[in-house]
């Protein structure tokens, strides 16, 4: 249960190297971003934040696609699929799963209203009553990674991964955030196969970056760009 959520410019921006990029490239005041987007933007900031400054070309192309949907990267597809996947619900009791789906509507709410202990309280909650669904640990993560516990954030992401049998909206969303946090840990590989796995599942922005991660690939682009460079700029031989 994704729900939708506004983020202010301004907190986007107050972080170490986005603060002198233009507001216009990034969220407007008002824009959309889902409750399952923001913890990947979270994160990824405030790892860049940590580090004071960008990673790489390629960190900044990753927050560029979350940031701006006019990106290359198209509308990232990986970061807003809840429409075209779903969770298999049918072995939960009927009764339990409302009252679950309830506690996490309320949970997101809390979190978009800026009380992330209140949600984490309700996300757990959902967790005592149904404990093998997966959605309320994805959901858990990514408050706990609001709040700057990005261990516990890892820890519910294994989980829920775990719990969705690697199907469904859930370990596809789960997959994406996971592998983003493990690519701006530097832990490529690992960020690699979580991709893959996403991507399996149909998301392009998860292919796109397992193909960024991918060092056969890599070595092929820098060959192909000194082959282009040199057609560019052909030096005459001396006889």
């Amino acid at each position: 249960m994704i729900s939708r959520l506004d983020v202010s410019c301004d907190r986007i921006c107050s972080y170490p190297g986005v603060s002198n990029v233009q507001q216009e490239q990034f969220i407007k005041p008002g824009d959309a971003l889902s409750w399952y987007s923001l913890i990947v933007l979270e994160a990824a900031m405030q790892q860049l934040s940590n580090a004071g400054k960008m990673a790489s070309v390629h960190d900044r192309a990753v927050l560029q696609a979350i940031f701006n949907p006019n990106t290359p990267f198209g509308d990232i597809p990986g970061l807003n699929q809840e429409e075209e996947l779903i969770d298999d619900d049918s072995g939960f009791d009927t009764e339990l799963l409302k009252q679950v789906k309830e506690l996490e509507m309320r949970g997101v709410s809390a979190a978009e209203a800026g009380d992330l202990q209140a949600a984490l309280q309700l996300f757990s909650q959902a967790i005592q009553i149904l404990p093998q669904r997966a959605s309320a640990y994805n959901n858990r993560a990514q408050a706990l990674r609001l709040k700057g516990n990005t261990a516990g954030a890892l820890e519910d992401l294994d989980r829920a991964i775990s719990l969705s049998g690697g199907t469904g909206r859930t370990a596809c969303q789960g997959l994406v955030q996971r592998g983003l946090l493990r690519r701006l840990a530097c832990q490529d590989d690992e960020a690699r196969a979580d991709f893959e796995k996403a991507a399996a599942l149909g998301s392009e922005f998860a292919r796109q970056q397992a193909v960024a991660l991918n060092p056969y690939a890599a070595l092929c682009n820098k060959m192909l760009s000194e082959v282009i460079n040199k057609l560019r700029n052909p030096v005459s031989e001396t006889q």
